[in-house]
């Protein structure tokens, strides 16, 4: 996928997870599902937080920040990348990463994903320019440049939708 397709990606990613925002019950958003796991409040929380530090990375690398290095992705990132998504196997998150699924409010939510979405915006024209060797290591998926990191975040952002879906079917009817 070429940068604005990814980009273009995103932004629908981040439009349907603000449109399903508007749809959960106020009284559910914080509760955990009967059927155990994060409340919707923790995956927006995770989702958001986890995006805004990928663009970051991706940021740093397209300003070479952070120097450069030959090494690359490991063999969950080759595959990850290969197939453009994460593996059937249920990985959990790493430990600094699962610490981001905080409670947070609904505006709260809204709020991270307009931030995520400027951040977007701002990184989006240093892609074009970034240098590929310019790395930052993922704690699953080793050295990534810009544009795999930008990739992530797509991929990332919709992996966890089908999260939503799960919490969504694991609430009684209404």
């Amino acid at each position: 996928m070429k940068i604005v397709e990814e980009q273009r990606a995103i932004y629908e990613a981040l439009d349907e997870y603000r449109r399903r925002l508007t749809d959960i019950p106020d009284e559910l958003f914080d509760r955990t599902p009967p059927s155990g796991g994060w409340s919707y409040a923790e995956l927006y929380s995770h989702i958001m937080q986890a995006s805004l530090g990928s663009s970051i990375a991706s940021e740093k690398c397209c300003r070479n920040t952070n120097g450069v290095t030959k090494k690359g992705l490991n063999w969950k990132g080759l595959m990850f990348f290969l197939f453009g998504k994460f593996p059937k196997s249920s990985t959990p998150a790493p430990a600094a990463i699962a610490d981001l699924a905080k409670k947070i409010s609904k505006e709260d939510a809204r709020n991270l994903i307009i931030k995520l979405r400027k951040r977007i915006d701002e990184t989006t024209p240093l892609l074009l320019r970034a240098n590929d060797n310019s790395k930052i290591s993922h704690p699953l998926l080793g050295m990534l440049n810009a544009r795999q990191w930008f990739k992530f975040t797509r991929i990332h952002l919709q992996h966890h939708l089908k999260q939503l879906d799960r919490i969504k079917k694991s609430f009684p009817h209404r």
